[in-house]
């Protein structure tokens, strides 16, 4: 049981892992013109905020595809499982958008840029990352991505992403520590 467990929570952070990357990019390659170009939405608020920049996105994106690849390159050496080209795309860049609707919308429920919703905060690149896997890499996703997985990568993240939040806050690159 307990090395079905360690095999399980193992998986969940290699298969996470181009997401995870992506999230942590965004924040390293972040600055600059933001997505929004700072227009305001029909409801007169800004449509994401200055913290989602296409430096950000762009970054993230291209951070993960090649930890992605660099896992590819180990994988057979380890036993784990390999991405395919959609999963590959899919994981980092369904990352950001999952991290940018979640602006978009906590844009429309009025809360400020940098303001914290705890749980949606960790979790929105991971459901945005499982998603777009899920619709272009179907096949990959269910032979990856069991019940099991699932609910590790729910569970582990938060606790994950706040580890990194603390680094990143830091070494100066968030501004809070959440």
């Amino acid at each position: 049981m307990l090395i079905y467990v360690l095999e399980t929570i193992i998986n969940a952070i290699w298969l996470m892992m181009p997401a995870y990357i992506s999230n942590m990019c965004a924040v390293l390659c972040g600055g600059g013109t933001p997505i929004d170009l700072r227009r305001k939405f029909r409801d007169g608020k800004r449509m994401l905020g200055d913290g989602k920049t296409y430096n950000g996105f762009i970054g993230g994106v291209f951070g993960g595809i090649v930890m992605g690849a660099g896992q590819n390159i180990i994988a057979p050496d380890l036993g784990l499982p390999h991405f395919t080209i959609p999963a590959l795309i899919c994981l980092p860049l369904g990352a950001m958008m999952g991290d940018t609707t979640k602006s978009f919308l906590k844009r429309r429920a009025g809360h400020e840029c940098g303001v914290p919703l705890p749980l949606v905060d960790q979790l929105d690149f991971v459901f945005g990352a499982l998603i777009f896997t899920a619709i272009f890499s179907y096949g990959w996703f269910i032979e990856n991505f069991t019940l099991w997985v699932i609910i590790t990568i729910i569970v582990l993240t938060p606790i994950l992403h706040k580890l990194f939040n603390i680094i990143g806050y830091k070494i100066g690159k968030k501004d809070v520590p959440w």
